[in-house]
């Protein structure tokens, strides 16, 4: 094979990780606007469908690591896509059954679940890829920002598209009112399967390895043990921010809620995902010259200090987002899209500097622990019952000091 079709391939296989980057947020955020749903018939049920899709990365993260050593990263990917067509088509059955009957939310919680083994997978084979196709370092943490450039994008999108199709939280709204969205999502998937299916992805070489020993071997490093804690405390704080945030804005006024409505909570909600996408896009073209070290420690020292100031700020301190009379302290919580847009990219990027024939198994490590994302902000909403949605977000400054240690001394290159 020639430089230039190698050349070619490695930007064929890079576009089609960058679409595929962008299917992993528009499953995942559907699961918080569709839980200010099921929390009007369940009053625990707000974040137990985000903990379901999260959950499923409990279970396959490794296995989906070894798929890829088994099987390469395309037939991976087509794996994944098949499995979030089922999953969105479980969902979709939901919908069209009794809202009242605890049987619609169960199915709903399968689906949910079905899904989350489709992101599982999805990260486990986009995040390795681009970083190898980039050469690691820099270069490679670069091309895991672009990407998530337009996972940010769809993650702006699918809360306002799903706030939008609900409207006004009510007893009688159900799930079948995002029906439409669910058939958009049933015809995505269908028709990346058959793109990525015919797009020819050259792929990096990946060896052949025994799990336990590859699983192993990763673990031996002091920095990716330490980086995996920190992913599942990172996605915990990605999701608990905003998703908090709707349950904050969303609950009915006559209940003490600030605005009851799903649609203009949902348009807060997506300006958060929507600095993601600046931040991301903005670091896609810094990150060739600032370290990914240098990068979250500056980000995790912000968005402390941004949540710190919005937790003591008074209630009275209003201002006007979306045309709606909210909080100012709501603005200092969305800021932290900007923040926390670059996480991901910089810990995974030093969590696996240096390992080598290690990475996959790595990976499969790093998906497992993304778990984080449905515990965390499981808790965070179990605590706002308790203590109020702006007091539970002490939770999220516990976890940014976390990544803030990582940051400045646990992410050193080191074997133990």
């Amino acid at each position: 094979m020639t430089q230039t079709q190698k050349k070619n391939g490695a930007i064929v296989a890079i576009i089609a990780m960058m679409f595929l980057f962008a299917m992993i947020s528009f499953v995942t955020n559907m699961a918080a606007p569709f839980g200010t749903i099921w929390k009007q018939q369940y009053e625990w049920a707000g974040m137990v469908g985000n903990l379901m899709n999260f959950a499923a990365y409990l279970f396959m993260g490794i296995p989906a690591g070894v798929m890829i050593t088994k099987i390469g990263y395309k037939k991976t990917a087509l794996v994944a896509l098949a499995l979030g067509f089922i999953g969105i088509a479980v969902q979709y059955c939901s919908s069209n059954m009794d809202a009242n009957a605890i049987s619609a939310y169960v199915v709903y919680l399968l689906g949910a679940f079905i899904c989350g083994f489709c992101v599982c997978i999805l990260n486990t084979v986009v995040n390795p890829m681009l970083n190898l196709l980039g050469g690691g370092g820099n270069r490679g943490n670069q091309l895991i920002q672009t990407g998530g450039s337009l996972n940010s994008l769809a993650a702006t999108l699918t809360p306002m598209l799903a706030g939008a199709m609900i409207g006004e939280i009510t007893k009688e709204t159900s799930l079948s009112d995002v029906a439409p969205l669910l058939l958009i999502a049933l015809a995505i998937f269908a028709a990346s399967f058959v793109i990525i299916y015919f797009t020819k992805i050259e792929e990096p070489e990946t060896e052949k390895s025994n799990v336990i020993e590859g699983v192993k071997g990763a673990l031996g490093y002091r920095h990716l043990v330490l980086g995996i804690i920190a992913i599942f405390f990172y996605v915990g704080i990605e999701v608990g921010i905003p998703g908090q945030l709707l349950f904050y804005l969303s609950q009915p006024v006559a209940e003490g809620g600030v605005l009851g409505s799903a649609a203009i909570a949902g348009a807060i909600a997506g300006i958060y995902w929507l600095l993601m996408l600046v931040g991301r896009f903005s670091s896609a073209f810094i990150s060739g010259k600032v370290s990914p070290r240098a990068q979250l420690i500056c980000t995790t020292s912000l968005a402390i200090a941004l949540l710190i100031i919005a937790i003591v700020m008074p209630e009275s301190a209003k201002m006007t987002l979306k045309g709606a009379e909210v909080p100012s302290k709501v603005l200092l919580i969305i800021l932290c899209g900007l923040c926390t847009s670059v996480m991901w990219g910089v810990i995974f990027n030093l969590a696996t500097e240096g390992l080598g024939k290690f990475t996959a198994s790595a990976s499969g490590l790093f998906m497992t622990m993304v778990v984080g994302g449905g515990v965390m902000p499981l808790i965070q909403n179990l605590m706002a019952a308790k203590v109020g949605d702006i007091n539970s977000y002490w939770l999220v400054v516990a976890m940014l000091a976390y990544l803030l240690f990582y940051a400045v001394t646990g992410c050193k290159p080191a074997k133990k």
